[in-house]
């Protein structure tokens, strides 16, 4: 155990040598960092990549926050950006593989920090690292539950025109879905192949929005409206201002990468397989993400009617102008919202990892009730559900503000 292990904020194991014998190396490496193995490890390289992609979930990303890229940069942004906050984000994945492989550990960043600062401030910058890490899960469970939300008034706006939108239709949704997710992270044995069923089904989702939508759409906008055409509806006047305002959609769809960092105590060989399925999650969604976007772009017919759509829901509004069907429009709408929940279920998963791997090393209050993983269900139930529990007291902002959430 190293010096620093050993004089932690938190909690550490209390590990003698008897401890030790018979441990696997995974276990041996976690008990050198003064730890017991609480969770099974039931994943598999494939399961974690699913699981961390579901997450960042790229392609998705830039459907859910279109509005946002449109109205900041148009098509320039999106294309564009994606390139720039990718080659960003294979630095980030980088620097998270390395750490991940030295210190295979749920905590992730915050117990990186408590290894590697200087030991005067060590606990204190661990102490906010994890607390804003547990925090910044907690906001992209809802960010992603009020877009699955959102989502699903706006194909019931658009097959009912008469309808009156109101901001508790979103709010129930908005629960609904987060009630659903969490049902998902109930039973860790199912956990992996949840993880499989993510990954396909965005994967499947995306290949056939990307084959349907071009090939309906009635017409194509021309190359320089995709690879050239800059829009600025900001308010500001300075494009530059707006191109980086707007390249907050495309941040998004690369956020979370440290998702597979805390599953490291639940897969074998974390210090190989986490670096595997974080670069690969890096991989996968700039492919995906920009070939949607191209896609989405020369399919388009009329810019300023997504902006102003009654749908509330600009992706939605784009494949009613390709398909030119209501039904059609609502079922490949459908599509993203299966891979919205299930994105919400890996959201689900990483901050449960996180909240219960914090209360363990007692950065939290009532650390010892949270720090327990239930043997009943294989995961730490107690964390799981406060979490989903702050995400669904988070969904009121929206009553208040329809921007509070990124919407």
């Amino acid at each position: 155990m190293t010096e620093k292990s050993a004089t932690a904020f938190g909690h550490m194991a209390n590990l003698d040598d008897s401890d030790l014998k018979g441990l696997d190396p995974d276990a041996l490496k976690l008990a050198e960092m003064g730890y017991k193995q609480d969770l099974a490890r039931k994943y598999t390289v494939l399961s974690v990549l699913g699981v961390g992609f579901s997450l960042t979930n790229s392609w998705f990303g830039i459907s859910a926050a279109l509005v946002t890229g449109i109205n900041s940069g148009g098509p320039v942004l999106i294309i564009y950006g994606i390139i720039l906050i990718a080659l960003v984000s294979v630095c980030v994945g980088i620097s998270l593989s390395e750490l991940a492989s030295a210190y295979p550990n749920s905590g992730g960043q915050y117990f990186w920090t408590n290894e590697l600062a200087p030991r005067r401030y060590a606990n204190f910058a661990s102490y906010l690292t994890g607390w804003f890490a547990w925090a910044g899960s907690i906001f992209t469970s809802a960010s992603v539950a009020l877009a699955v939300g959102s989502a699903g008034v706006g194909c019931w706006v658009l097959t009912h025109p008469d309808f009156t939108f109101k901001s508790w239709h979103v709010f129930v949704g908005y629960q609904v879905v987060n009630i659903a997710a969490f049902s998902f992270n109930c039973y860790g044995r199912t956990l992996p192949l949840l993880g499989h069923v993510s990954l396909w089904t965005s994967l499947i989702s995306f290949f056939i929005i990307l084959i349907v939508v071009p090939a309906k759409a009635p017409t194509h906008q021309h190359a320089k409206f995709v690879f050239a055409n800059f829009v600025n509806n900001t308010g500001w006047s300075q494009n530059g201002i707006a191109f980086i305002v707007g390249l907050i959609n495309t941040n998004w769809a690369f956020a979370c990468l440290d998702c597979a960092t805390h599953l490291s105590e639940e897969i074998h060989h974390p210090e190989k397989m986490i670096p595997v399925a974080i670069m690969g999650t890096v991989a996968i969604g700039f492919v995906t993400g920009w070939t949607f976007s191209i896609a989405m772009f020369f399919s388009m017919t009329n810019v300023d009617d997504l902006s102003a759509t009654a749908t509330g829901v600009p992706i939605l509004a784009l494949f009613y102008q390709a398909l030119g069907s209501k039904a059609g429009a609502v079922a490949l709408e459908a599509l993203i919202m299966a891979t919205g929940i299930f994105c919400l279920a890996s959201s689900h998963t990483w901050q449960s990892r996180l909240c219960w791997s914090f209360a363990r090393d007692r950065g939290i209050p009532f650390s010892s009730y949270f720090a327990v993983v239930d043997r009943a269900t294989g995961v730490p139930i107690r964390a799981h559900f406060m979490s989903c529990v702050i995400v669904a007291i988070v969904g009121c902002l929206y009553l208040g503000s329809s921007t509070a959430l990124g919407r």
